[in-house]
């Protein structure tokens, strides 16, 4: 719950910005000179692709809370056998050998998304968040019944 209240409080502060922006660009473009224009257009590009990023941002979190909660049903949600430091932190070690056991099952069932999915939580794990974030994305498309690469 705490992550989802940061997530939203994050989306906020942005779309706040966004609209702070937006509006300045606005204001050069009302300026009407050529420069104030140039500048105006360049300004509400910034808030366009912001947007843009935070909506596909939770588009994919949000997918991938109704894989995680479609698992859990299933009761195929990974069971957290990590071990840990004294600090908290997940032992390195721990994480690859885990690591080893959900690519063995992925290259096994290539097609089937739960195995995609466990595979994105043992890299996040291992602290390789752009290769969890890719296979989270495999797990997705495989789910929606997507041919893997597409959007």
């Amino acid at each position: 719950m705490r992550a989802k209240i940061s997530y939203a409080l994050t989306a906020a502060v942005l779309v706040f910005y966004f609209v702070l922006v937006g509006s300045r660009g606005v204001m050069l473009i009302q300026s009407g000179t050529l420069l104030t224009v140039t500048f105006g257009l360049a300004v509400l590009i910034l808030p366009v692709i912001g947007v843009w990023f935070l909506w596909k941002n939770t588009q994919f979190v949000r997918r991938a809370n109704a894989l995680a909660a479609e698992l859990d049903a299933e009761g195929g949600l990974p069971v957290d056998e990590l071990k840990r430091t004294p600090s908290g932190r997940i032992d390195r070690d721990s994480a690859d050998e885990v690591f080893a056991v959900r690519k063995a099952e992925t290259e096994a069932a290539p097609e089937d998304w739960r195995t995609w999915f466990r595979l994105a939580v043992a890299y996040h794990d291992a602290r390789d968040t752009p290769r969890a974030r890719k296979a989270m994305q495999r797990a997705i498309s495989l789910h929606d019944g997507k041919p893997v690469g597409a959007a």
